[in-house]
């Protein structure tokens, strides 16, 4: 009589299963008191998810943005509420900037508590959605399946960046009856626009044109893997270019087009250049 009954889990154990579903296979954090019942069903997937455990908050995205780099993968960083995903602000910001792919997850006082000023509790989304890809608060169990595999798609499509879930602890402590999701489409999202042919001939005339062009190579051209179309440009043109630190290794060093990198710490000759 028992055979047809779904299984009915915790809100912590679906937002375990769901991050498995999406292949995490490391986490950075730190843990606390929101974010507790979390905490406590990783235990119990400590075979399949690596947690690490890091000395502050800000070291734990820096650390899952370094994870991002050189794995390819979604980075992933677990906080508690308040002051623990106050100091994830910074790592948020720069991956960003930075294009890394990466999902915090913030714990959250209860639903029902929030605008109460109840203990540790913050705006989380308030604060992130300027900095981020996309920011949601998870505030019912049933939502966590499919906020996860949201996040995961729109943090690793079209430009990389962060996605910032908070994650209130009713839904955390929440029975659902929980079922995987994968999201691969968003009407509102276009990941990868489609390019307009009147707006490329009319950039490619403004460089036709110009007196003194000026390439600044970004991390954009290894993040497209268009080393390649990026040389012939320049040989095609004979346009001088520079390097941002992050753009350095999309152009050879000893290429005669490759003025240096661009900064404070960079080459003379760019930096003229960019003033001009």
């Amino acid at each position: 009589i028992f055979t047809d009954m779904k299984e009915r889990i915790s809100g912590a154990e679906a937002m375990m299963r769901s991050l498995e579903h999406e292949g995490v296979k490391v986490l950075f954090g730190y843990p606390g008191g929101a974010i507790m019942p979390t905490y406590d069903a990783l235990y119990d997937h400590r075979e399949k998810l690596n947690h690490i455990l890091v000395r502050h908050e800000q070291g734990a995205v820096h650390a899952a943005q370094g994870y991002a780099r050189v794995s390819g993968q979604v980075g992933c960083a677990i906080v508690t509420s308040g002051p623990g995903a106050m100091n994830t602000i910074s790592g948020i910001a720069d991956a960003m900037v930075d294009s890394t792919p990466m999902v915090v997850i913030c714990g959250q006082v209860g639903a029902a508590m929030l605008g109460t000023d109840a203990f540790q509790e913050v705006d989380v989304i308030g604060v992130t959605q300027p900095i981020s890809k996309w920011a949601f608060q998870i505030r019912r169990s049933e939502d966590i399946a499919w906020a996860v595999s949201r996040a995961f798609y729109i943090a690793r499509s079209g430009r990389p960046g962060p996605v910032v879930l908070d994650f209130t602890k009713n839904a955390q402590t929440g029975m659902i009856d929980f079922e995987p999701n994968k999201v691969s489409f968003i009407r509102s999202y276009k990941p990868v626009p489609v390019p307009q042919r009147d707006v490329i001939e009319k950039a490619a005339r403004l460089i036709n044109n110009s007196v003194k062009p000026f390439v600044l190579v970004g991390q954009g051209v290894e993040l497209g893997n268009a080393q390649d179309e990026l040389r012939l440009f320049l040989e095609k043109a004979q346009i001088p270019a520079g390097c941002t630190l992050l753009g350095l290794s999309a152009l050879p060093t000893d290429h005669p087009l490759n003025m240096g990198m661009l900064g404070m710490h960079g080459n003379l000759g760019p930096n003229k250049m960019t003033n001009q």
